[in-house]
């Protein structure tokens, strides 16, 4: 599969336009599309029987594989409105969660806090920066005033993460959340850039995987599996016919593989102790090493 041999149907400007496509399908939509068609063909579904046989499960939400043999969590961007948390007015992420009892290990219990509450204003799915007077929050200088690591021992990267901001059922209006379920564009690009750089190069053959939990339920008995190149991970980013990036997205000779479940805050990588050495000490990413969740 080489690039340069599948012209982008995306790219020309009968494409581009802003009419009706074919089938009423607004001509934008119908050419990203065409361009995930290109790029990211279906694949066949039984590509993802080894990780599922991993991982022991059939991945509802996403397979987390263990370390292979190295693992670190990408955590999602946050940012902070430039007036700070409370110096912002509406309710502009306004995402219902209920915080359950699965964003935790199964042998540790939840730790104080609003348990079983609905909490308002975070982010599911998708995201970009809200705007250019958001700035990035890091999970370690948010948690920095409390005393605590950015991730708890034994708990995932989730809201478990920060109780503090979220006594009162909601997040504060000037902080917009880490997303669930997915990785933030901002994210997406610098992890994937430096898988690239680190992971096999823009020619390495992909597969990812979509859980039946980010396509509304669908697929459930025939895993949603594409096949594409590394390089045009970013064709993945804008797909429309779902709201997150993959489950699970992982090199053709499972060197690595990302998980991004959808109950978390956070994207697992698992590979060779010199890629993820290179995702942890990047300046532009946030990713921690948890023992518990190795």
């Amino acid at each position: 599969m080489n690039r340069a041999q599948n012209p982008d149907p995306g790219a020309s400007p009968e494409d581009r336009g802003r009419g009706p496509g074919r089938a009423g399908v607004p001509r934008t939509v119908a050419a990203r599309l065409a361009r995930l068609a290109c790029r990211w063909p279906i694949a066949d579904a039984g590509e993802v029987e080894w990780l599922a046989r991993a991982c022991g499960n059939r991945g509802p939400t996403a397979y987390l594989p263990r370390a292979r043999p190295d693992a670190a969590w990408v955590l999602h961007a946050m940012y902070v409105h430039e007036s700070g948390p409370g110096g912002t007015t509406g309710d502009a992420h306004s995402s219902p969660h209920r915080m359950a009892g699965d964003h935790f290990l199964p042998d540790t219990g939840p730790p104080a806090g609003p348990a079983d509450a609905l909490v308002v204003g975070g982010r599911v799915g998708r995201t970009d920066r809200p705007g250019p007077e958001w700035h990035r929050l890091r999970w370690a200088e948010q948690c920095h005033r409390t005393g605590e690591p950015p991730v708890p021992e034994g708990l995932l990267p989730s809201l478990w993460c920060f109780t503090d901001l979220l006594q009162t059922g909601s997040w504060p209006p000037g902080i917009a959340s880490p997303s669930e379920g997915s990785m933030d564009r901002d994210t997406w690009q610098r992890l994937t850039a430096l898988l690239v750089r680190h992971g096999g190069g823009p020619d390495l053959r992909c597969l990812a995987y979509y859980s039946p939990m980010v396509l509304m339920g669908c697929e459930r008995e025939h895993p949603h599996v594409r096949e594409g190149l590394l390089g045009d991970a970013s064709v993945l980013y804008d797909t429309p016919d779902t709201e997150f990036t993959p489950s699970n997205l992982w090199a053709e000779d499972r060197s690595w593989v990302l998980a991004t479940d959808c109950d978390l805050m956070a994207t697992k990588v698992v590979g060779p102790p010199a890629l993820i050495e290179s995702l942890v000490t990047d300046g532009e990413l946030e990713a921690v090493r948890l023992p518990w969740a190795h």
